[in-house]
């Protein structure tokens, strides 16, 4: 039988490129539909990773060692729960199957290793040479890529990806198949009948084939009312309506293109599939993947783990990227940057100083081991220099020092010394240190200090 047709795949002589929506020669159109799509949120979700594949592309190579430390982390943040399910490898350089095989040595039951492949005999040879029990195929999917980049029509890579499928099942390997650039292909005409004939023969074989829907271009929107084939809502739906099949089957990989990377994600979540592809801090091609850390924080927003969630590590996780890469994570990034829970602001520090939950919406200390911090510069005032030595000096209850302290009162003087004399940029922790000593001496002396001969350690900098 002709699946191509049976299943109501489309044959065209030109490309379907929807230039309607993507005229290239501008950004991306919209446009809108009557009705929306129902929230369908499966019982069990979770994410997968992608690090060591996807987001290793966009750096310099991992070592094997690297890997395996990476690997253990992400283990260690899912603290036994089955979350981060899988974690994601390249196969083709000895180094890549040595980290595989440092990887499988630890024997983790999460995250599951998986690798990725190109639809070819050798690659599926590969992975079965690995012991690997699921592997992704790379299926592209939209005639930008059929016509533009394979140079075949769809009958020949619809019959084309068939046959990879086939073959990696034959090998004792489930098949999780990367419909590439789904976001600008014909849903109707090639993406949904190709999903209709892969899950036939996975069933006839007693394998539930995997469906990842990739937002390769990160086009697609979280909007129900969002014409397809850019809103994430519709295809969700559709693919389920359509195909039949199960939401632990389908999986969303999105990029960051246009910002929508963790919206897209968690809307593909709450209309109905089980997984999310994402990657430690969102590296990867371009502006990035969905970072994991984001996922896993949207996770416990939508379900409850049946462990806590090891958040401690995702901030050594952060530190581990710094020190082995000097990768410089955006000091505002969300949960990991360095400046995620810093105020400099003096009116939010005298918020901070006298109840943490008015301007800080969780516990950081607690469930990220990360105090808040305060930055300070010409805008802190009293407040925040105070709430800066409470936080950086760990004093609580009636330790805290209060904005009236004569020591915050002489900090606050040099500052505003140093501004008036033309400096702007922010005052460095090591500079706060050194203020906080010497003006304490000065206070027990009962001496005051010139100003303008203080000195600052070499060393110390100024915090730009």
């Amino acid at each position: 039988m002709d699946l191509f047709t049976a299943k109501g795949a489309i044959e065209v002589e030109e490309p379907r490129l929807y230039k309607d929506a993507f005229p290239y020669e501008d950004f991306p159109k919209n446009a809108f539909i009557e009705g929306t799509y129902p929230y369908d949120l499966p019982e069990e979700i979770w994410v997968t990773d992608t690090t060591f594949r996807d987001g290793q592309q966009s750096m310099e190579s991992f070592t094997p060692k690297q890997i395996e430390d990476i690997f253990t982390y992400m283990h260690l943040l899912d603290n036994g729960n089955g979350i981060i399910r899988q974690s994601e490898f390249f196969i083709y350089s000895d180094r890549d199957r040595e980290a595989i095989e440092r990887c499988q040595a630890l024997d983790y039951e999460f995250p599951q290793i998986t690798t990725w492949i190109r639809p070819l005999p050798n690659d599926i040879a590969l992975a079965a040479s690995m012991g690997i029990k699921e592997t992704g195929v790379l299926m592209s999917c939209s005639d930008y890529h059929i016509f533009g980049k394979l140079n075949k029509t769809r009958k020949e890579v619809f019959d084309m990806y068939l046959k990879a499928a086939a073959d990696i099942m034959e090998k004792g390997i489930r098949p999780r198949c990367h419909l590439e650039d789904v976001t600008r292909a014909d849903l109707f005409g090639f993406v949904i009948p190709l999903i209709k004939a892969l899950d036939e023969i996975g069933r006839d074989a007693g394998v539930p084939i995997k469906f990842r829907l990739c937002d390769t271009l990160g086009v697609g929107k979280p909007f129900s009312r969002m014409a397809i084939p850019r809103s994430v809502p519709a295809l969700v739906h559709h693919v389920k309506e359509e195909t039949g099949v199960d939401a632990r089957q389908l999986e969303w990989h999105g990029h960051n293109d246009y910002y929508y990377a963790v919206a897209n994600s968690t809307a593909a979540w709450l209309h109905g599939l089980s997984s999310i592809s994402s990657t430690l801090l969102g590296i990867g091609e371009r502006t990035g993947n969905t970072p994991l850390e984001a996922m896993l924080v949207e996770y416990t927003q939508l379900k409850q783990p049946k462990n806590p969630l090891n958040f401690h590590a995702l901030t050594e996780i952060a530190r581990y990227f710094e020190r082995e890469f000097r990768y410089t994570v955006p000091p505002k990034t969300p949960f990991v940057g360095e400046d995620f829970n810093a105020t400099k602001a003096g009116i939010h520090a005298d918020g901070l100083l006298k109840h943490e939950d008015i301007y800080n919406s969780i516990d950081t200390l607690k469930v990220l081991n990360r105090p808040i911090r305060i930055a300070i510069n010409q805008f802190s005032g009293n407040a925040g220099i105070a709430a800066w030595i409470n936080a950086e000096y760990g004093f609580l209850g009636d330790e805290k020092i209060t904005k009236k302290d004569p020591l915050v009162h002489k900090i606050k003087a040099w500052i505003d010394d140093q501004y008036a004399s033309g400096r702007n940029t922010a005052i460095s922790d090591c500079e706060m240190h050194f203020l906080v000593g010497k003006f304490i001496v000065s206070i027990r002396t009962g001496k005051d200090e010139d100003l303008k001969n203080i000195v600052i350690p070499g060393g110390c900098g100024e915090r730009g």
